[in-house]
């Protein structure tokens, strides 16, 4: 059987445009096999792993991608901040998934998904860095969709694991 053919550290900084491309050009399934081409040649690249989660997530509509594989890379971020604002980004838009009936969510409702989204946002607002205010957009966003969809909170209590 054939297995993947490593690439240069050397090449990493270009790989890692052609991920964000990819992304944008609406192919996270092809960002997400160069960002873990990438994490082979430079396991802590932050930027691959940040990468990774976001095309992971964008996957979430069009594919049974699941949650659990984003989170798994969680404890590999570098901060705090990051871990608290990517793990929001992995709730909210499952939730999103879930409300525009993409996938289904088991016990919880996008509500549920959302409201956890914004709890690890405002984690992020404590500690984000001075003129970054990503995370105060994101709970804003949560909260519109919230309001504009009439969102209740489903009927099982969600108990969030620990990030690492």
């Amino acid at each position: 059987m054939h297995q993947p053919k490593l690439i240069s550290k050397e090449s990493v900084p270009l790989a890692l445009e052609k991920a964000e491309r990819y992304r944008l050009l609406n192919e996270p399934q092809l960002a997400q096999s160069i960002c873990l081409d990438v994490l082979e040649a430079d396991p802590q690249n932050n930027k691959a792993i940040i990468n990774l989660i976001l095309a992971i997530t964008e996957d979430f509509a069009s594919s049974s991608s699941d949650a659990n594989r984003a989170q798994q890379l969680l404890p590999r971020l570098q901060n705090d901040y990051e871990k608290n604002y990517y793990a929001g980004i992995i709730k909210e838009r499952y939730g999103m998934a879930i409300l525009n009936r993409k996938i289904s969510g088991g016990h919880l409702n996008p509500f549920d998904w959302l409201n956890v989204a914004m709890g690890f946002y405002e984690k992020a607002e404590a500690l984000r860095p001075q003129g970054n205010d990503d995370a105060i957009l994101r709970w804003n966003t949560c909260l519109r969709v919230i309001m504009s969809h009439h969102l209740k909170p489903g009927d099982e209590e969600y108990v969030e694991p620990p990030l690492e």
